[in-house]
């Protein structure tokens, strides 16, 4: 009986072990496919999925940056695209450390290295507990209320990113005046809030605005026509008749949206680091994203796309540093992003040790300084003994724009050119410039002189070719008419005027042709005495 006793009791011990073992090793992760319920924790390499495996929601690690995020990506994309992202600029570094849970009814992203919220939906706590969070095939991450799925909490296409899926918002709530706008990334790396903004307009009218830094109005759509259902500017994404746009307006929010009419096309829109807005889709042959539309078209359209001191080149379409300048982030520069703009290679001296170089523009940067200046020279010397002006320009009686003169070290100039009564500083980047506009120009211009050239000769070659024939030609009539002539006198023969064409000497201009009776009594009948030589044309006589 002891036995059974002892052995009942070790394999009760065993049980709990085993129980503490399972309970204290559950993974976190492990969670409904497409649901984060109350008590449940996603971390390190934990998602959840879509219930049709549409979306997938987890940590993510955009390109080679070391940080990683809480976002949505296409689940059946083979190249991983990034719609929504949760912390965008509160990045953590290690994933297996963090956790996204579900306290007081808010989703809340948790950095386990500081033990502190990184992100939340950041709203009024609840002591519901039935609350969860589930990611819809739309790509739609929704917090409710599990009781009554109906009640939306809080949604993520109320907050997005840089990306409109079909069915997403771009508007305004009339409860909470919460805007519904798009925001581009930092980089293509970097997820964090960039420059460009996509929202309704001023006044909250129906039309699309690309804004510079939630400021700056550098391009819009126009206004929304009601009875057409169309903007203007955005007719020609509608005209392949696969997209259907909307307007929806009512007592708690008016937004634009869009819907596909074949639910199986995946399509987004963004606004790009390059401050345009892109519609893709995707092409499952290709395995790559297809553009179907940009607005702006021209990229040096879009304010500010290459950053301080930097320059948009209006024939390659590409930024450039100006003069003396480098890429801040040669890295950014390299992924097309150069919205970070350039820096000085040579710091400036100050006190007299500065030098300017010209620069044509027709617009002077914004929030330039316009002090009551009236002489070129005093517009100069007031800037060059202000070390914190970076640039000058004169024109009209006043520091304005024309030929913009930007401060630079000495040493990033390679050579001095006059040009009127200032000296122009000629840096390497315009001595290299100057050289391919002159070859852009010498080139064509020397191509088109010689087929030029060729055609004139390959005219004049002809011409004297057709003369010289005629001489020939005239000079072996002269010589027949001579021989015939004397031929008729030495036979002491009446003249039969087998020469004798009406006209005078001077007047004949062609080789005559002769009849046989006349090549008879020239040759005797043609004897043989007077055959020369045969040829190929027959014999020949004199």
């Amino acid at each position: 009986m002891d036995r059974i006793i002892r052995n009942n009791s070790r394999l009760f011990l065993h049980c709990v072990l085993v129980y503490v073992f399972v309970i204290f090793n559950k993974p976190l992760h492990t969670i409904a496919a497409d649901t984060i319920s109350l008590g449940d924790s996603l971390t390190g390499d934990g998602t959840i999925i879509s219930r049709g495996g549409n979306f997938e929601l987890g940590f993510f690690k955009p390109g080679t940056s070391q940080n990683h995020y809480i976002g949505i990506w296409y689940k059946k994309v083979s190249v991983q695209t990034v719609v929504w992202v949760a912390n965008r600029d509160a990045p953590i570094t290690d994933p297996s450390a963090s956790k996204l849970t579900i306290l007081d009814g808010n989703l809340v992203l948790f950095n386990n290295e500081h033990k502190t919220p990184v992100w939340s939906t950041n709203l009024a706590s609840t002591t519901l507990n039935t609350t969860q969070v589930v990611l819809g095939d739309d790509g739609n991450l929704v917090l409710r209320d599990g009781s009554d799925p109906s009640a939306v909490i809080w949604q993520s296409f109320d907050y997005p990113t840089d990306t409109l899926l079909p069915g997403g918002k771009i508007g305004f709530s009339k409860k909470t005046n919460q805007i519904h706008q798009l925001t581009s990334w930092g980089s293509r790396e970097d997820p964090a809030t960039g420059y460009y903004n996509l929202k309704l307009g001023p006044k909250r009218t129906i039309q699309l605005v690309i804004y510079w830094n939630n400021s700056e109005e550098i391009w819009k759509t126009g206004e929304w026509d009601e009875k057409l259902k169309k903007i203007r500017l955005l007719t020609e994404i509608r005209l392949n008749y696969q997209f259907n746009f909307s307007v929806i307006s009512n007592v708690n929010e008016s937004y634009y949206t869009f819907s596909v009419y074949n639910k199986s096309i995946i399509s987004r829109t963004v606004i790009d680091i390059s401050g345009q807005i892109k519609k893709y889709k995707w092409s499952e042959s290709m395995h790559s994203w297809t553009l179907l539309n940009v607005q702006p078209k021209r990229l040096c359209d879009v304010y500010s796309i290459c950053g301080p001191f930097g320059n948009c080149n209006q024939e390659s379409w590409k930024c450039e540093c100006l003069p003396g300048f480098v890429p801040r982030s040669p890295k950014d520069w390299s992924l097309q992003d150069s919205t970070g703009g350039c820096v000085r290679k040579t710091p400036l001296q100050c006190g007299g040790k500065d030098v300017f170089s010209p620069i044509p523009t027709s617009k002077l940067p914004d929030k330039s300084w316009f002090p009551q200046i009236y002489d070129p020279e005093e517009c100069k010397s007031g800037c060059e003994d202000t070390c914190t002006c970076i640039a000058y320009a004169f024109v009209n009686n006043g520091c304005e724009a024309t030929i913009f003169y930007l401060r630079l070290d000495a040493s990033e100039i390679r050579s001095i050119a006059p040009i009127s009564s200032s000296p122009v500083l000629v840096s390497t980047g315009h001595v290299r410039n100057r050289k391919t506009i002159i070859w852009k120009v010498v080139v064509p211009v020397f191509t088109l002189v010689a087929i030029i050239m060729g055609v004139l000769g390959c005219i004049y070659l002809f011409k004297r070719n057709k003369v010289n024939n005629r001489e020939r030609l005239k000079g072996l009539h002269g010589v027949m008419t001579d021989f015939l002539r004397s031929k008729d006198t030495y036979n002491d023969t009446p003249s039969t005027k087998m020469l004798d064409d009406g006209k005078t000497e001077g007047e004949t201009q062609e080789l005559q042709i002769f009849n046989l009776a006349c090549l008879a009594n020239a040759t005797n009948n043609f004897c043989l005495e007077n055959k020369l030589a045969e040829g190929g044309f027959g014999p020949v006589y004199k």
